[in-house]
């Protein structure tokens, strides 16, 4: 990927300089040396980078990234409601491109409901605050739902462990990674 022109200067419009991997943040943060450690113990290729700015959404990564937002990869975590009355929490991977459709989801796995997890269970959860949560990294094993429209992309992009990183990989990595299950969610 070529390095981008830096972007506007409005902080509040996200980024304000091309990603980049030199950043301390990529070797000192510690939620971000654990996606490092669980993405080198699966083998994973991709390379991490750091934004100056936190990118809590995908449309801004996506922008940051000069990448189309169908690229990234958000990170959601419900908690799904099985129909024996058993609840867990749920981790979906989906495509930045469109909402996760509830019904849909729920029909596809087979439970009962799924409803959004609030953001202190998702840090409770994975260890993470939203806009940075990893497909990897979590404390628990998390059951996993990777958005087949992720497979549209030879390349796609995750957060990395902190709202300001992220990190390349593809959809097959991410299935193998996550030991995911590929579904159609929107």
């Amino acid at each position: 990927m070529s390095e981008q022109p830096p972007l506007a200067a409005d902080p509040s419009s996200g980024p304000t300089l091309p990603p980049t991997t030199d950043s301390r943040l990529l070797t000192r943060h510690p939620g971000v040396l654990r996606v490092r450690a669980a993405l080198q113990e699966q083998g994973a290729t991709g390379r991490m980078l750091a934004f100056d700015q936190p990118v809590r959404t995908a449309a801004a990564a996506a922008e940051a990234l000069g990448v189309q937002v169908g690229q990234i990869a958000s990170s959601l975590l419900f908690e799904a409601h099985h129909l024996d009355g058993t609840s867990r929490p749920l981790l979906v991977l989906t495509s930045g491109a469109h909402r996760v459709d509830l019904v849909k989801l729920s029909e596809v796995l087979d439970l009962d409901h799924v409803a959004l997890l609030d953001a202190e269970a998702v840090r409770a959860c994975t260890g993470f605050a939203i806009g940075g949560v990893a497909p990897v990294g979590h404390g628990t094993v998390l059951d996993t739902v990777v958005d087949v429209a992720l497979s549209r992309y030879d390349e796609v992009w995750a957060a990395g462990g902190h709202p300001r990183t992220v990190f390349a990989t593809t959809y097959e990595e991410l299935l193998r990674i996550t030991a995911g299950q590929a579904a159609e969610v929107a």
